[in-house]
């Protein structure tokens, strides 16, 4: 078995923890699996269609002598969940490890940039299965499998709290999965298991065109108590403190992760 990686030292370890992190191939999913294999988990990285994108990421954490592999899944198929469940639970038994697993993060996420009047049903019906009902199912179909003290991470956005009219699916969706975390956290805190939820604001990843670029993140930042954009990593070390040990008394919350957004 590979050595664990050097731990953060700002965090306690999660060696021999399994983490699954859906949509990791890139951007802050990608900032995720790293930050959880740095800290010595085995992690599970999930991608839609990037497969070479999440083995660079699987590489990077095995090559600094932690444990990952990959794993495919359209999570915005009606199929996606059992998909990835099935992929995960054969990835585990190959390495001689137990179906269960330890930390689930729902990072995957599709976004649209429409008003209301723009919305068609396909779009809606896209948008909600990818941000909020495949989410719900992909907890509602682990939990046989998430040992008692896991932990579970929605990602969502600032933009439940913000007014932004053309994320007009997109924020509802989010809104959606952040009433699930607290109806999650309440039910499942007799088993020691935390949900959270962590609202990003704008964050430079490929998907978000203004915060990565050089010029236009520049106003954006205008909009940002801390004067920044965010990088993934600031929303990946958020996460990870959520999945150690010294997150345990958190459960039931919406951490916002967009150093002061629109305040």
């Amino acid at each position: 078995m590979s050595a664990a990686l050097p731990l953060d030292s700002r965090y306690g370890s999660l060696a021999g923890k399994v983490a699954l992190v859906t949509g990791a191939s890139r951007g802050i999913g990608r900032a995720i699996a790293l930050a959880l294999g740095r800290r010595g988990a085995i992690v599970a990285v999930h991608y839609g269609r990037e497969r070479e994108k999440a083995l660079d990421v699987a590489r990077e954490i095995v090559d600094a002598g932690g444990q990952a592999f990959v794993l495919g899944a359209d999570l915005a198929a009606t199929e996606g969940v059992r998909v990835l469940l099935d992929g995960l639970h054969a990835a585990l038994r190959e390495r001689g490890l137990p179906e269960a697993f330890d930390i689930l993060v729902n990072n995957a996420g599709e976004g649209l940039r429409a008003r209301i009047a723009e919305v068609q049903s396909e779009d809606y019906d896209r948008i909600m299965q990818v941000n909020l009902k495949t989410p719900f199912f992909l907890i509602q179909q682990s939990l046989p499998y998430l040992r008692d003290g896991g932990r579970i991470v929605n990602i969502s956005s600032m933009g439940t709290r913000a007014a932004y009219p053309r994320m007009s699916v997109y924020a509802p969706a989010k809104a959606g999965l952040e009433a699930l975390t607290l109806v999650l956290a309440a039910e499942l805190g007799a088993r020691g298991i935390t949900v959270n939820a962590v609202l990003p604001g704008a964050t430079a990843t490929d998907l978000n065109r203004d915060a990565n670029d050089p010029v236009a993140s520049q106003v954006v930042a205008q909009s940002i108590a801390l004067g920044r954009v965010g990088q993934p990593g600031d929303i990946a070390d958020i996460v990870a403190f959520l999945a150690s040990h010294e997150g345990r008394w958190i459960t039931g919350q919406k951490i916002d992760a967009s150093g002061g957004q629109r305040l």
